[in-house]
C-alpha cells in the first residue's frame, strides 16, 4: 500500500488551535493510516553552484499516511484543521523505490 504526504500550506483563513490539531492527530491514529508528521519551521535552500531560488515559504507541515490510493488519503482530509478552514493541502503520493 502507498505512502502518502499531506503538504499543508499557510493559507488557511483561521489558524488551527493545538486542540484542533490534537482531535485531527488522534482521528487519524484510530484509522491506523497515520505514518508521522511535523509541523515544518524555516530553513535555507542551497545548490552547489549558482543561485539557489529562496524556500517554499507557504508550506507548513506535513503528514504522512498510508493509504490504499490517492482518494483514499484525499479521505482522510476530513476534520483536517487547514483543509476545514479553507486552506489549501497538496496531497503527493511517496513512491515505492526498490
Amino acid at each position: 500500500m502507498p505512502d502518502y504526504l499531506m503538504l499543508m500550506h499557510n493559507d488557511a483563513s483561521r489558524v488551527a488551535s493545538d486542540s484542533d490539531w490534537a482531535a485531527y492527530i488522534a482521528a487519524l491514529g484510530k484509522t491506523g493510516k497515520l505514518r508521522g508528521g511535523s509541523a515544518i519551521g524555516g530553513g535555507v535552500s542551497r545548490r552547489k553552484s549558482g543561485a539557489a531560488p529562496a524556500i517554499t515559504a507557504h508550506l507548513d507541515g506535513f503528514i504522512r499516511v498510508e493509504a490504499e490510493s490517492l482518494a483514499d488519503a484525499e479521505a482522510l482530509l476530513a476534520g483536517n484543521p487547514v483543509f476545514e478552514n479553507g486552506g489549501t493541502v497538496e496531497i503527493r503520493e511517496l513512491p515505492k523505490t526498490g
